[in-house]
């Protein structure tokens, strides 16, 4: 068993190495190894534990590897693009920040990753808020705050591992985030309204309206993620189960196909597999550092500080979520080891797998946008803003995660619990 403190201590050097640039695969490999050996074990022993680890993520990576067909083909078609730009036309600009935070709710909630959501949505942010003089602040809340509640409701990578840890069905944790993904939305845009004269203004020279890119048709475009979704169902609905290594790239393949585009099927593989491969590599750190908090005795003092404190044994999830997120910056990372950590302890205190899936991965939202994370700097990129203003929107990103976990939190912790 690895003490506490060399857990910790393997945590606080992978979170220094990922802010010094180390690849956050290697920071959290070489903060596992030094965990666990300050925490007693031999070298023989931490190795191991780090391969146990990794290997617990074997199945979760091959589906998101999968995964990566239907996200492509909707990045590389511009059917992400021709999607939000539909959705914020029909909105209309008098409810430009509500049209942005859906924009991208529906972008993450149908596969896209959450950064390329919001770089997508951003040169259409840029060009509102130039016509309707909002802050540079506000449209990225507004989009930071609607992919976040996208999150929590998509066939992503995080939801793929906390569906894995408990062994559900990937259509529980999707229908299971909508509620908290409602009440996210909400608290974005009741944030963003805040923030509209707040900070620096978005430069007319900074708009760039692009139309030569001939884009598909929105139904087309939808097409793709309505077919993953309604495979996924059949095993809730009629008890055929099609696994997410089936269901996400046929969705791809039967867009593509809607698109009238399949010759560029490879093409677009090609490019989802470049954006899954980097999540992928991240989760064999991930597993690594998993592998030593799994069998150290940093579990046993998070599980004892809400015993001692008399608080619901439920909030172990969104408490584990939150802190993960926190240390690794990271939706999927922090979703990953919190979900294969402590899903076997929430089982035990007889939390339904479908409560501890949602409420790990609504916690996981309270803090993954860390500046060792690199969510961070490219969202802060994609609207031009500085380091020092893009710090200042940390607390009211984490105001919308807590919602999002709060509300995950009542529901299948108290109401549904």
């Amino acid at each position: 068993m690895i003490t506490a403190y060399g857990a910790v201590i393997g945590l606080a050097i992978a979170i220094v190495l990922i802010l010094k640039k180390v690849p956050p695969v290697y920071g959290m490999m070489i903060g596992a190894l030094i965990g666990a050996l300050v925490g007693g074990a031999s070298l023989v022993e931490a190795t191991t534990l780090m391969v146990n680890g990794t290997k617990n993520m074997s199945s979760a990576i091959i589906r998101i590897l999968s995964a990566g067909i239907l996200s492509g083909v909707l990045i590389g078609s511009g059917g992400a693009e021709i999607i939000a730009e539909t959705l914020v036309k029909k909105i209309g600009e008098t409810r430009s920040l509500l049209a942005l935070s859906i924009a991208t709710l529906v972008l993450t909630s149908v596969g896209v990753f959450i950064d390329v959501a919001v770089i997508t949505v951003a040169p259409i942010a840029i060009t509102i808020a130039t016509k309707t003089n909002l802050s540079r602040m506000s449209i990225l809340i507004a989009m930071i705050g609607g992919g976040k509640a996208g999150n929590v409701m998509s066939p992503n990578p995080n939801a793929i591992a906390a569906s894995e840890a408990f062994d559900i069905p990937l259509t529980s944790v999707i229908v299971g985030g909508i509620i908290p993904a409602i009440a996210g939305l909400i608290v974005t845009y009741i944030v963003a309204k805040k923030l509209v004269s707040k900070g620096s203004k978005i430069e007319l020279s900074e708009s760039i309206e692009n139309r030569n890119k001939k884009l598909p048709k929105f139904w087309a475009a939808m097409s793709a993620p309505i077919t993953a979704i309604i495979l996924l169902s059949l095993r809730p609905i009629l008890g055929i189960n099609i696994d997410p290594l089936i269901a996400l790239p046929m969705g791809g393949i039967v867009g593509v196909i809607a698109m009238n585009d399949i010759k560029k099927i490879n093409e677009y593989a090609t490019l989802g597999l470049s954006k899954m491969s980097g999540v992928a590599i991240m989760l064999i750190g991930t597993g690594t550092l998993a592998g030593v908090i799994a069998n150290s005795q940093l579990k046993d003092v998070i599980i004892n500080s809400i015993t001692q404190t008399e608080l619901p044994s439920f909030l172990l999830a969104p408490v584990s979520g939150a802190l993960m997120s926190l240390a690794v910056a990271s939706t999927t990372a922090g979703t990953t080891v919190a979900s294969s950590v402590f899903a076997p302890t929430l089982l035990e205190l007889g939390v339904a797998p479908i409560a501890g899936a949602v409420m790990i991965h609504a916690g996981a939202t309270v803090f993954d946008h860390m500046p060792h994370g690199s969510f961070f700097h490219s969202t802060g990129g994609s609207v031009n803003m500085k380091t020092q203003e893009r710090l200042k929107l940390l607390v009211f990103e984490s105001i919308v995660g807590f919602s999002i976990a709060v509300v995950a939190s009542v529901l299948y912790g108290i109401i549904l619990g």
